[in-house]
């Protein structure tokens, strides 16, 4: 059986460690993140939402997320 190769990331300031290549949206997914809620930035870089199914993460990448706040 073909070992899984794991990469190290950070996502908000914290280091995890995921799948080596593994897809943003997939990602996003497995960590329960409603996509329609946040705005998204890796590398520094404001990621468009139409394209996060054709990026795949890389060793050291670094990913925020903010969530939107309804409120007045």
């Amino acid at each position: 059986m073909k070992k899984v190769k794991k990469i190290e990331i950070k996502i908000n300031g914290k280091v995890i460690k995921t799948k080596d290549n593994i897809k943003l949206s997939a990602l996003l997914k497995n960590l329960k993140i409603p996509i329609k809620k946040v705005a998204i930035e890796l590398n520094q870089e404001i990621i468009d939402k139409t394209i996060l199914n054709k990026i795949n993460l890389k060793k050291d990448d670094k990913i925020e997320i903010v969530h939107f706040i309804g409120g007045g």
